[in-house]
């Protein structure tokens, strides 16, 4: 096992206290939005194995991405890079959202393959402001909360939609409140989604303004809508908001997000676990760049509930949260005082992360906000007081 050490992204979305409060460190005063814990070439977790010879550079500081890459089959085992290749599959994270991140999507593995190929042909380059696809993977992700953490997820019902935005008394809302009123649900959608990012941006920011004055007014249901206006004055991405689900979750529950499902989290600290890739497409909330057309290629016009996912027992204290993809696996571990050492061994790499208490890992002595990499079949116990979160893949 090796102990991990990870990167803090400063995104302007972040808390300023999430993290440091759960790592026990004094806050900068600067916003602590995401801590890393993987093989992602954006932000790779470092280590030093100090009395190890396995890939033959005992002692000395490497990230994770330049360890598996000198043995994979070793790392990930076998049958993972098999499925997913010489990568870890899956990135872990502490996120931290003290105000809103941007509306967004992620494509389905056809789409990324597509849009990344497409891409490279252009020669876009890959830190370009307007580059789409960084690579060719999707994106499905869990989030579940650590602290009561809300969000948007998934287009509710056009009449729940069209009822919220009809409340506001805002006459540029109408033709909206019509299309969403009379129009089948996918054309619904699709049509008031795409008439809000085509709106001419000076009549936009006249409505989201209007609009965010009577979501504080009203205050109840629309209060988010508000305070998201307050961060993002004018932007359309607070209209097309409205055609979302607000989800509110408490510590311990999650939700799972897949394909072209629009989102955005709004606030709180959670676990976070996806699939290693960094494609997003933007839908509003954000200075950064949105490309209509090919949003509208990726985006999954259909009604869906927000699906909250509660852990379930899955033998030997584990707690799974159940997901229909392979590239990860998300379980928690709620380790009781003088308890047996509980076995974690798996024939998959693992990252450890833990969240709570004091609990140790083989012999190594953990405390909120540390983490582990844990290669492919090596024998792992853990035992004390304490909660661990596992995420590993499927093979």
């Amino acid at each position: 096992m090796d102990r991990l050490s990870n990167t803090v992204r400063p995104y302007a979305w972040g808390s300023t206290t999430a993290i440091p409060a759960l790592l026990g460190t004094v806050p900068t005063g600067e916003p602590q939005a995401e801590m890393w814990m993987g093989a992602h070439p954006g932000a790779p977790s470092r280590l030093t194995r100090t009395g190890s010879t396995r890939t033959g550079e005992a002692g000395r500081e490497r990230t994770l991405t330049e360890v598996i890459a000198a043995d994979p089959e070793r790392e990930l085992g076998r049958a993972t890079v098999e499925k997913f290749g010489p990568r870890l599959p899956f990135l872990l994270k502490l996120l931290a959202a003290g105000a809103p991140l941007s509306l967004q999507v992620h494509p389905d593995l056809a789409q990324a393959q597509q849009g990344y190929a497409d891409e490279e042909r252009r020669a876009v380059p890959i830190d370009a402001p307007h580059r789409m696809y960084k690579d060719a993977h999707h994106k499905p992700e869990l989030i579940c909360a650590l602290t009561p953490f809300t969000g948007l997820c998934g287009f509710r019902r056009p009449g729940e939609a069209a009822e919220a935005m009809a409340a506001l008394g805002v006459d540029a809302l109408k033709p909206y409140v019509d299309l969403l009123g009379t129009h089948p649900e996918e054309a619904a959608l699709r049509e008031v989604l795409t008439a809000i990012l085509g709106a001419d941006p000076s009549t936009m920011a006249e409505t989201v303004n209007l609009a965010a004055a009577a979501c504080a007014r009203l205050g109840g249901a629309h209060a988010p809508y508000a305070r998201i206006a307050r961060h993002f004055p004018g932007d359309p991405g607070v209209i097309a908001a409205m055609l979302l689900n607000h989800v509110e979750l408490q510590p311990g529950e999650a939700v799972f997000l897949g394909a072209g499902v629009p989102h955005a989290y709004l606030d709180g600290l959670g676990v976070e676990v996806m699939a290693s890739s960094d494609n997003v497409l933007r839908c509003g909330l954000t200075p950064k760049h949105i490309d209509v057309p090919e949003l509208l290629r990726v985006v999954r016009f259909e009604a869906t509930a927000p699906g909250v996912l509660r852990p379930e027992a899955a033998g030997s204290g584990e707690e799974l949260y159940e997901t229909p993809v392979d590239e990860f696996r998300l379980s928690r571990f709620v380790l009781a005082p003088g308890a047996d050492p509980v076995d974690l061994t798996r024939d998959t790499p693992q990252i450890l992360l833990c969240t709570a208490g004091a609990p140790e890992a083989g012999t190594l002595g953990l405390t909120p906000g540390a983490s582990v990499f844990v290669p492919s079949g090596e024998k792992v116990e853990v035992s004390g007081a304490g909660t661990l979160f596992r995420a590993t893949s499927v093979t």
